[in-house]
Protein backbone atom coordinates (compact mmCIF):
# COMPACT_ATOMS: atom_id res chain seq x y z
CA UNK A 1 0.00 0.00 0.00
CA UNK A 2 1.45 3.21 -1.09
CA UNK A 3 1.46 6.36 1.09
CA UNK A 4 0.96 9.73 -0.09
CA UNK A 5 2.61 12.15 1.67
CA UNK A 6 1.59 15.90 1.58
CA UNK A 7 4.23 18.83 1.73
CA UNK A 8 3.22 20.68 5.00
CA UNK A 9 2.63 24.68 4.03
CA UNK A 10 5.39 26.35 5.31
CA UNK A 11 4.63 28.73 8.58
CA UNK A 12 5.17 31.91 6.68
CA UNK A 13 3.15 31.18 3.60
CA UNK A 14 0.19 30.65 5.90
CA UNK A 15 0.84 33.64 7.94
CA UNK A 16 1.28 35.48 4.50
CA UNK A 17 -2.20 34.18 3.51
CA UNK A 18 -3.66 34.84 7.04
CA UNK A 19 -2.33 38.48 6.53
CA UNK A 20 -3.71 38.98 3.43
CA UNK A 21 -6.87 37.83 4.70
CA UNK A 22 -6.92 39.78 7.41
CA UNK A 23 -6.19 43.14 5.13
CA UNK A 24 -9.35 42.26 3.36
CA UNK A 25 -11.50 41.64 5.99
CA UNK A 26 -10.18 45.49 7.09
CA UNK A 27 -10.92 46.87 4.42
CA UNK A 28 -14.43 45.67 3.44
CA UNK A 29 -15.23 46.38 7.00
CA UNK A 30 -14.11 50.43 6.36
CA UNK A 31 -15.90 50.09 3.68
CA UNK A 32 -19.08 48.83 5.30
CA UNK A 33 -18.67 51.63 8.60
CA UNK A 34 -17.97 54.44 5.77
CA UNK A 35 -21.22 53.41 3.82
CA UNK A 36 -22.97 52.92 7.16
CA UNK A 37 -21.70 56.23 7.36
CA UNK A 38 -22.80 57.99 4.52
CA UNK A 39 -26.36 56.02 5.20
CA UNK A 40 -27.06 57.88 8.81
CA UNK A 41 -25.38 61.15 7.52
CA UNK A 42 -28.04 60.82 4.46
CA UNK A 43 -30.92 60.20 6.85
CA UNK A 44 -29.99 62.88 9.61
CA UNK A 45 -30.42 65.05 6.65
CA UNK A 46 -32.99 63.29 5.03
CA UNK A 47 -34.92 63.58 8.79
CA UNK A 48 -34.13 67.18 9.36
CA UNK A 49 -35.39 68.40 6.23
CA UNK A 50 -38.86 66.35 6.45
CA UNK A 51 -39.42 67.62 10.02
CA UNK A 52 -38.44 71.21 8.76
CA UNK A 53 -41.52 70.42 5.97
CA UNK A 54 -43.85 68.79 8.71
CA UNK A 55 -43.26 71.73 10.91
CA UNK A 56 -44.54 74.47 9.00
CA UNK A 57 -48.05 75.03 9.50
CA UNK A 58 -50.49 73.82 7.21
CA UNK A 59 -53.99 72.65 6.15
CA UNK A 60 -52.18 69.71 3.67
CA UNK A 61 -52.75 65.95 4.95
CA UNK A 62 -49.45 64.20 6.45
CA UNK A 63 -49.60 61.81 3.37
CA UNK A 64 -49.53 64.86 0.97
CA UNK A 65 -47.18 66.42 2.75
CA UNK A 66 -44.41 63.67 2.85
CA UNK A 67 -45.55 62.63 -1.03
CA UNK A 68 -44.39 65.85 -1.85
CA UNK A 69 -41.25 66.09 0.22
CA UNK A 70 -40.12 63.33 -1.64
CA UNK A 71 -40.72 64.14 -4.75
CA UNK A 72 -38.97 67.31 -4.49
CA UNK A 73 -36.08 65.49 -3.08
CA UNK A 74 -35.43 62.70 -5.51
CA UNK A 75 -38.00 60.23 -4.58
CA UNK A 76 -40.85 60.54 -6.75
CA UNK A 77 -40.11 56.82 -8.38
CA UNK A 78 -41.04 55.49 -4.65
CA UNK A 79 -44.13 57.76 -4.21
CA UNK A 80 -44.97 56.50 -7.51
CA UNK A 81 -44.94 52.83 -7.07
CA UNK A 82 -46.93 53.65 -3.47
CA UNK A 83 -49.62 55.61 -5.40
CA UNK A 84 -49.91 52.53 -7.70
CA UNK A 85 -50.63 50.27 -5.50
CA UNK A 86 -53.20 52.01 -3.98
CA UNK A 87 -54.79 52.66 -7.07
CA UNK A 88 -54.98 49.24 -8.29
CA UNK A 89 -56.33 48.37 -4.79
CA UNK A 90 -58.92 50.69 -5.19
CA UNK A 91 -59.83 51.79 -8.59
CA UNK A 92 -62.62 53.66 -9.28
CA UNK A 93 -66.51 51.89 -9.64
CA UNK A 94 -67.75 50.76 -12.80
CA UNK A 95 -71.77 51.43 -13.24
CA UNK A 96 -73.64 51.70 -10.11
CA UNK A 97 -76.04 54.59 -8.94
CA UNK A 98 -74.99 57.79 -6.67
CA UNK A 99 -74.67 57.40 -3.17
CA UNK A 100 -75.01 61.06 -2.67
CA UNK A 101 -78.24 61.84 -4.22
CA UNK A 102 -79.40 64.06 -1.70
CA UNK A 103 -77.01 66.86 -3.95
CA UNK A 104 -79.16 66.59 -6.90
CA UNK A 105 -82.39 68.29 -4.76
CA UNK A 106 -80.33 69.46 -1.83
CA UNK A 107 -82.76 71.61 0.93
CA UNK A 108 -83.01 75.38 -0.32
CA UNK A 109 -81.41 77.59 1.82
CA UNK A 110 -82.35 81.24 2.55
CA UNK A 111 -81.08 83.79 0.01
CA UNK A 112 -78.52 86.49 0.67
CA UNK A 113 -80.34 89.61 -0.63
CA UNK A 114 -83.53 90.11 -2.65
CA UNK A 115 -83.29 88.18 -5.82
CA UNK A 116 -84.37 90.22 -8.93
CA UNK A 117 -87.37 87.75 -10.87
CA UNK A 118 -85.88 90.03 -13.89
CA UNK A 119 -82.32 89.09 -14.11
CA UNK A 120 -82.31 84.63 -14.50
CA UNK A 121 -78.74 83.86 -15.77
CA UNK A 122 -79.46 79.85 -14.71
CA UNK A 123 -82.27 79.45 -17.44
CA UNK A 124 -80.79 76.68 -18.99
CA UNK A 125 -79.70 73.87 -16.56
CA UNK A 126 -76.06 71.42 -17.41
CA UNK A 127 -76.41 69.19 -20.23
CA UNK A 128 -76.90 65.74 -18.61
CA UNK A 129 -73.51 63.28 -19.87
CA UNK A 130 -76.09 60.27 -18.94
CA UNK A 131 -79.21 59.42 -20.53
CA UNK A 132 -82.10 59.15 -18.96
CA UNK A 133 -80.95 61.86 -16.60
CA UNK A 134 -81.55 61.43 -12.99
CA UNK A 135 -84.61 63.43 -11.03
CA UNK A 136 -82.87 67.03 -10.35
CA UNK A 137 -79.72 65.80 -12.54
CA UNK A 138 -78.11 69.36 -13.74
CA UNK A 139 -80.60 71.74 -12.09
CA UNK A 140 -78.94 74.70 -10.76
CA UNK A 141 -79.23 75.32 -7.00
CA UNK A 142 -78.43 79.12 -6.00
CA UNK A 143 -76.38 79.12 -2.78
CA UNK A 144 -75.18 82.40 -2.76
CA UNK A 145 -77.02 86.06 -3.98
CA UNK A 146 -77.60 89.47 -3.54
CA UNK A 147 -79.77 92.34 -4.53
CA UNK A 148 -79.36 91.54 -8.15
CA UNK A 149 -80.00 88.35 -8.00
CA UNK A 150 -78.18 84.72 -8.09
CA UNK A 151 -74.16 85.19 -7.76
CA UNK A 152 -73.07 81.47 -7.07
CA UNK A 153 -75.43 78.47 -7.62
CA UNK A 154 -74.19 74.43 -8.15
CA UNK A 155 -75.14 71.79 -10.11
CA UNK A 156 -74.47 67.84 -10.06
CA UNK A 157 -74.19 65.63 -12.96
CA UNK A 158 -72.76 61.80 -13.46
CA UNK A 159 -69.65 62.12 -15.44
CA UNK A 160 -69.91 59.03 -17.77
CA UNK A 161 -72.09 56.46 -18.05
CA UNK A 162 -69.09 54.32 -17.01
CA UNK A 163 -68.74 55.80 -13.79
CA UNK A 164 -72.13 56.37 -12.94
CA UNK A 165 -72.30 55.88 -9.04
CA UNK A 166 -69.87 59.27 -9.13
CA UNK A 167 -71.37 62.76 -9.43
CA UNK A 168 -68.95 65.71 -9.98
CA UNK A 169 -69.95 68.71 -9.10
CA UNK A 170 -70.62 72.06 -10.94
CA UNK A 171 -70.04 75.88 -9.52
CA UNK A 172 -71.47 79.10 -11.34
CA UNK A 173 -69.93 82.32 -10.73
CA UNK A 174 -71.61 85.54 -11.79
CA UNK A 175 -69.13 87.81 -12.95
CA UNK A 176 -70.08 91.56 -12.81
CA UNK A 177 -70.77 90.85 -9.19
CA UNK A 178 -67.78 89.22 -8.02
CA UNK A 179 -64.16 90.29 -7.10
CA UNK A 180 -61.16 87.72 -8.47
CA UNK A 181 -57.80 87.46 -6.26
CA UNK A 182 -54.74 84.99 -7.06
CA UNK A 183 -53.20 84.10 -3.82
CA UNK A 184 -49.87 82.41 -3.53
CA UNK A 185 -48.93 78.80 -1.54
CA UNK A 186 -46.28 79.40 0.95
CA UNK A 187 -44.17 76.32 -0.95
CA UNK A 188 -45.82 76.82 -4.68
CA UNK A 189 -44.94 79.26 -6.46
CA UNK A 190 -42.92 80.49 -3.36
CA UNK A 191 -42.30 82.79 -0.47
CA UNK A 192 -45.81 84.80 0.25
CA UNK A 193 -42.98 87.87 1.21
CA UNK A 194 -42.12 87.64 -2.62
CA UNK A 195 -45.53 88.30 -4.20
CA UNK A 196 -46.33 91.08 -1.69
CA UNK A 197 -49.34 88.62 -0.30
CA UNK A 198 -50.50 85.81 1.60
CA UNK A 199 -51.22 82.27 1.46
CA UNK A 200 -54.49 82.64 3.18
CA UNK A 201 -57.86 84.58 3.57
CA UNK A 202 -58.18 84.40 7.34
CA UNK A 203 -59.06 88.05 8.58
CA UNK A 204 -60.17 88.93 4.97
CA UNK A 205 -63.71 87.29 5.01
CA UNK A 206 -65.57 89.61 4.80
CA UNK A 207 -67.80 89.21 0.99
CA UNK A 208 -65.48 85.86 0.29
CA UNK A 209 -68.23 83.72 -1.54
CA UNK A 210 -65.63 81.26 -2.75
CA UNK A 211 -62.47 79.03 -3.02
CA UNK A 212 -60.94 77.15 -5.51
CA UNK A 213 -57.58 75.09 -6.16
CA UNK A 214 -55.45 76.87 -8.70
CA UNK A 215 -53.16 74.44 -11.01
CA UNK A 216 -50.30 72.27 -10.87
CA UNK A 217 -47.04 72.95 -9.23
CA UNK A 218 -45.10 75.51 -11.21
CA UNK A 219 -42.88 73.15 -12.12
CA UNK A 220 -45.28 71.25 -13.93
CA UNK A 221 -47.50 73.12 -15.62
CA UNK A 222 -45.58 74.46 -18.25
CA UNK A 223 -46.20 77.96 -18.06
CA UNK A 224 -45.69 80.36 -15.00
CA UNK A 225 -47.31 82.18 -12.16
CA UNK A 226 -47.26 86.13 -12.20
CA UNK A 227 -48.67 88.50 -9.35
CA UNK A 228 -47.96 92.05 -8.14
CA UNK A 229 -44.79 92.59 -10.43
CA UNK A 230 -42.94 89.40 -9.53
CA UNK A 231 -42.81 85.78 -11.37
CA UNK A 232 -42.30 82.44 -10.76
CA UNK A 233 -41.76 80.07 -13.99
CA UNK A 234 -42.04 81.26 -17.38
CA UNK A 235 -45.20 82.61 -18.96
CA UNK A 236 -45.32 81.22 -22.17
CA UNK A 237 -47.11 81.86 -24.74
CA UNK A 238 -49.60 79.65 -26.24
CA UNK A 239 -50.85 78.36 -22.44
CA UNK A 240 -53.86 78.28 -21.07
CA UNK A 241 -54.12 81.10 -18.34
CA UNK A 242 -56.91 83.03 -15.86
CA UNK A 243 -55.48 86.69 -15.59
CA UNK A 244 -57.15 88.83 -13.54
CA UNK A 245 -56.23 93.22 -13.89
CA UNK A 246 -56.49 95.85 -10.96
CA UNK A 247 -60.38 96.30 -11.29
CA UNK A 248 -60.26 92.54 -10.22
CA UNK A 249 -62.09 91.60 -12.77
CA UNK A 250 -60.61 87.94 -14.52
CA UNK A 251 -60.14 86.51 -17.98
CA UNK A 252 -59.65 83.11 -19.39
CA UNK A 253 -57.84 82.07 -22.54
CA UNK A 254 -54.83 81.29 -24.60
CA UNK A 255 -51.58 84.10 -23.24
CA UNK A 256 -49.95 85.63 -26.44
CA UNK A 257 -53.20 85.44 -28.47
CA UNK A 258 -56.32 86.62 -26.16
CA UNK A 259 -54.13 89.12 -23.60
CA UNK A 260 -50.40 89.85 -23.17
CA UNK A 261 -48.58 91.54 -20.32
CA UNK A 262 -49.58 95.39 -19.30
CA UNK A 263 -50.14 97.69 -16.78
CA UNK A 264 -53.77 96.18 -15.95
CA UNK A 265 -52.31 92.78 -14.89
CA UNK A 266 -52.00 92.08 -11.68
CA UNK A 267 -51.77 88.66 -11.47
CA UNK A 268 -51.66 84.82 -14.02
CA UNK A 269 -51.45 81.89 -13.16
CA UNK A 270 -51.03 79.04 -16.33
CA UNK A 271 -52.03 75.35 -16.51
CA UNK A 272 -50.54 73.09 -19.82
CA UNK A 273 -53.36 74.29 -23.01
CA UNK A 274 -56.85 74.90 -23.47
CA UNK A 275 -59.22 72.02 -23.08
CA UNK A 276 -61.87 74.57 -25.16
CA UNK A 277 -61.37 76.88 -27.24
CA UNK A 278 -63.65 78.89 -29.51
CA UNK A 279 -66.02 76.50 -27.84
CA UNK A 280 -64.24 73.70 -29.62
CA UNK A 281 -62.71 70.90 -27.87
CA UNK A 282 -59.30 69.92 -27.85
CA UNK A 283 -58.04 67.67 -30.46
CA UNK A 284 -55.77 66.03 -28.28
CA UNK A 285 -58.20 65.00 -25.09
CA UNK A 286 -57.78 61.39 -24.92
CA UNK A 287 -53.53 61.44 -26.34
CA UNK A 288 -51.06 60.72 -24.35
CA UNK A 289 -52.98 61.84 -20.91
CA UNK A 290 -49.31 61.97 -18.78
CA UNK A 291 -47.34 63.82 -21.07
CA UNK A 292 -50.20 66.19 -22.39
CA UNK A 293 -52.76 66.72 -19.06
CA UNK A 294 -50.30 65.52 -15.97
CA UNK A 295 -49.07 62.82 -14.37
CA UNK A 296 -51.88 61.35 -12.54
CA UNK A 297 -51.90 57.48 -10.51
CA UNK A 298 -50.26 55.15 -12.82
CA UNK A 299 -51.20 56.76 -15.56
CA UNK A 300 -54.49 56.72 -14.97
CA UNK A 301 -56.93 58.73 -16.99
CA UNK A 302 -60.32 58.26 -14.46
CA UNK A 303 -58.93 60.17 -11.33
CA UNK A 304 -60.05 63.69 -9.47
CA UNK A 305 -59.70 66.17 -11.91
CA UNK A 306 -60.48 70.03 -11.62
CA UNK A 307 -61.23 72.65 -14.52
CA UNK A 308 -62.55 76.04 -15.14
CA UNK A 309 -63.91 78.02 -18.02
CA UNK A 310 -65.92 80.90 -19.05
CA UNK A 311 -69.12 80.81 -20.55
CA UNK A 312 -69.85 83.43 -23.94
CA UNK A 313 -71.74 85.41 -21.33
CA UNK A 314 -68.48 86.15 -19.36
CA UNK A 315 -69.64 83.55 -16.26
CA UNK A 316 -67.29 81.40 -14.91
CA UNK A 317 -67.96 77.92 -14.17
CA UNK A 318 -65.71 75.63 -12.37
CA UNK A 319 -65.90 71.56 -12.24
CA UNK A 320 -64.72 69.06 -10.03
CA UNK A 321 -65.13 65.42 -9.11
CA UNK A 322 -63.39 61.85 -8.99
CA UNK A 323 -62.84 58.92 -11.54
CA UNK A 324 -62.55 61.93 -14.23
CA UNK A 325 -60.92 61.76 -17.62
CA UNK A 326 -59.23 64.87 -18.82
CA UNK A 327 -62.29 64.09 -21.82
CA UNK A 328 -64.67 64.38 -18.96
CA UNK A 329 -64.17 67.82 -17.61
CA UNK A 330 -63.92 69.29 -20.94
CA UNK A 331 -67.30 68.11 -21.60
CA UNK A 332 -68.64 68.85 -18.10
CA UNK A 333 -67.38 72.47 -19.01
CA UNK A 334 -68.81 72.56 -22.28
CA UNK A 335 -71.88 71.31 -21.17
CA UNK A 336 -72.42 74.00 -18.62
CA UNK A 337 -71.87 76.78 -21.43
CA UNK A 338 -67.98 76.99 -21.74
CA UNK A 339 -66.56 78.52 -24.77
CA UNK A 340 -62.89 78.55 -23.51
CA UNK A 341 -62.00 75.88 -20.59
CA UNK A 342 -58.69 74.58 -18.77
CA UNK A 343 -57.49 71.97 -16.48
CA UNK A 344 -56.57 72.86 -12.96
CA UNK A 345 -54.91 70.65 -10.29
CA UNK A 346 -55.68 67.30 -10.63
CA UNK A 347 -55.57 64.22 -8.12
CA UNK A 348 -57.08 63.67 -4.22
CA UNK A 349 -55.10 65.38 -2.39
CA UNK A 350 -55.41 69.02 -4.07
CA UNK A 351 -59.16 69.79 -5.42
CA UNK A 352 -61.21 71.99 -2.94
CA UNK A 353 -63.87 74.21 -4.16
CA UNK A 354 -65.99 75.91 -0.88
CA UNK A 355 -68.57 78.26 -1.08
CA UNK A 356 -69.20 80.36 1.61
CA UNK A 357 -72.34 81.87 3.49
CA UNK A 358 -72.57 84.60 6.04
CA UNK A 359 -75.80 84.37 7.89
CA UNK A 360 -75.85 84.50 11.62
CA UNK A 361 -72.52 83.02 11.37
CA UNK A 362 -69.79 82.48 8.88
CA UNK A 363 -69.63 79.08 7.13
CA UNK A 364 -67.72 77.05 4.67
CA UNK A 365 -69.56 74.55 2.13
CA UNK A 366 -67.77 72.00 0.06
CA UNK A 367 -68.89 71.96 -3.35
CA UNK A 368 -68.06 68.13 -3.56
CA UNK A 369 -67.17 65.52 -0.66
CA UNK A 370 -63.29 66.19 -1.59
CA UNK A 371 -60.38 65.14 0.76
CA UNK A 372 -59.05 68.53 2.11
CA UNK A 373 -60.57 69.94 4.79
CA UNK A 374 -63.50 72.72 4.44
CA UNK A 375 -60.97 75.43 6.04
CA UNK A 376 -57.92 74.19 3.50
CA UNK A 377 -57.65 78.29 2.54
CA UNK A 378 -58.15 80.06 5.74
CA UNK A 379 -55.20 78.72 7.16
CA UNK A 380 -51.97 78.36 5.91
CA UNK A 381 -51.66 76.28 2.38
CA UNK A 382 -48.91 75.23 0.41
CA UNK A 383 -50.53 75.77 -3.04
CA UNK A 384 -51.86 78.65 -4.96
CA UNK A 385 -55.21 79.39 -4.89
CA UNK A 386 -58.33 81.89 -6.28
CA UNK A 387 -60.52 83.88 -3.59
CA UNK A 388 -63.84 85.56 -4.83
CA UNK A 389 -65.67 88.21 -3.06
CA UNK A 390 -68.80 90.25 -3.77
CA UNK A 391 -68.42 93.68 -5.78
Amino acid sequence: MTTVQTRPVPPKRRAKSHKRVSRRRYMWRRIWVATLGVVVIILVIAGISLGQTLSQPSTDPMSARVAEWARNNGLGAVVTMIETIQYQLNPPKIGGKPTDMALLNPVKTAPQGRQSARINPLAKPVTPVVSPALPGEGQWHVVVSNASGPVVATAYVRPSSMHSSYLAGVAWMRSNQLKFALHPGYNDPGSSALFHSKDTVAGATTGLVATFNAGFKIRDARGGFYLNGHTAGQLTNGAASLVIYKDRTMRLGMWGRDFTMNSQVVGVRQNLKLLIDHGKLASNLDAAVQSNWGATIKGAYYVWRSGIGVRADGNFVYVAGDALSVRDVAVLLKNAGAVEGMQLDINPAWISYMWYTHGSTFAAHKLVNFQRPVNRYLEPTSRDFFAVYLR
